[in-house]
């Protein structure tokens, strides 16, 4: 159904909102242990908190329209299907009272057939609309998914504002690239080629995530804390062995900054689609492909049946009520004859009976 796929939309990109506001919030709780990072965990915690809100309002309208829908469909599915029903049915009584010469009750059905007649080309104009309606919908679809930021739907779609963001994605891909570079750098300056950083973007100017375009024998940035308690120990440790002491605050600092940066990566495909609008994309690709069609050609048997059923009906109401008509008609004439015919034979007895007495 379409507003399942509509619906099941908004609740994924309420989901990845919610994913990307878990990453902030546990890298806020990270860094808040790094000395100096005050600014940014409260940037973190201000912006998740409303990255949240932004999200519970997608799924609290998302969760509404989707009832209001369903109430609204099943509605009008029951007042059509009734609405049809008793119009088949009333059409057979027509016929059957008829026949049989009720013409009190034939009366009766007459108006009521006229009643859903009326009711019958009221529907076919609707649904002839909804029809008309969808297939423009389905045309705008086609044509967003040619150009998601110049179509029909860009005024009622956030495509060409989340665009905006992308920049900010690009900052924070080259941000991590320059990282990682830098750090496999200074490694292979200090230490030689004892390891290497997977880099899990491409090269500048696109800034592609690719985290599985990376040597076998480089490690990933969620991995580097377990490297680190391999290799090192913070000097506040009483003891370790045969790793190498660095200060404290280092120690921490590396932790928390790969930790924050894993969690980042882990959230970034899910901000790319949103913020590409791929997900309303994937929405309306499968609408395009699994429901346009089906839903004209429904609609479109729909209203053409409707009008079956009214032309039907039309006929079968002007057909009735003029013999009804008839009928009335000839009961008054015959109301009418009978008395001056009785008249008439008096009046011959009487001149008969005349007649003989003259005689």
């Amino acid at each position: 159904m379409v507003i399942n796929v509509i619906i099941g939309a908004a609740d994924e990109a309420s989901n990845t909102i919610y994913n990307t506001t878990g990453a902030m919030k546990e890298m806020s709780i990270s860094l808040s242990e790094v000395d100096g990072s005050s600014k940014a965990t409260d940037f973190l915690t201000w912006t998740s908190k409303k990255l949240d809100s932004q999200a519970e309002n997608i799924q609290t309208h998302a969760t509404k329209n989707r009832l209001l829908i369903d109430k609204g469909l099943r509605m009008l599915y029951v007042i059509t299907a009734v609405t049809i029903s008793l119009s088949l049915a009333l059409s057979m009584a027509l016929l059957g009272s008829g026949v049989l010469k009720f013409q009190r009750i034939l009366l009766v059905l007459i108006a009521l057939c006229w009643t859903f007649t009326v009711l019958c080309w009221l529907f076919f104009g609707f649904y002839f609309f909804i029809q008309k309606f969808a297939s423009d919908t389905c045309t705008a679809l086609e044509g967003f998914q040619q150009d998601p930021y110049n179509n029909s739907l860009s005024s009622i779609l956030p495509c060409e504002e989340l665009l905006s963001a992308n920049s900010v994605l690009t900052d924070v891909s080259a941000g991590i690239y320059d990282l990682v570079n830098k750090v496999n750098q200074n490694i292979s300056t200090s230490y030689g080629n004892i390891l290497q950083i997977c880099n899990p973007f491409s090269s500048p100017p696109m800034y592609e995530y690719q985290p599985w375009n990376c040597s076998a024998t480089s490690i990933q940035i969620g991995d580097i804390p377990r490297v680190l308690r391999m290799l090192a120990c913070p000097d506040s440790q009483s003891t370790c062995n045969g790793g190498i002491l660095v200060p404290t605050s280092y120690y921490k600092t590396i932790e928390a900054y790969s930790f924050s940066i894993q969690k980042l990566l882990d959230a970034y495909p899910g901000m790319e689609s949103l913020v590409q609008c791929q997900t309303v994309k994937d929405a309306f690709s499968q609408i395009l492909q699994k429901h346009c069609k089906p839903l004209k050609r429904y609609l479109e048997m729909l209203w053409e049946a409707l009008v079956f059923l009214s032309i039907v009906l039309m006929v079968l109401v002007f057909v009735w009520t003029i013999g009804a008509h008839h009928e009335q008609n000839d009961h008054s004439i015959g109301g009418s004859v009978s008395p001056s015919s009785g008249h008439m034979l008096e009046f011959g007895r009487a001149k008969v009976t005349i007649d003989d007495s003259n005689q």
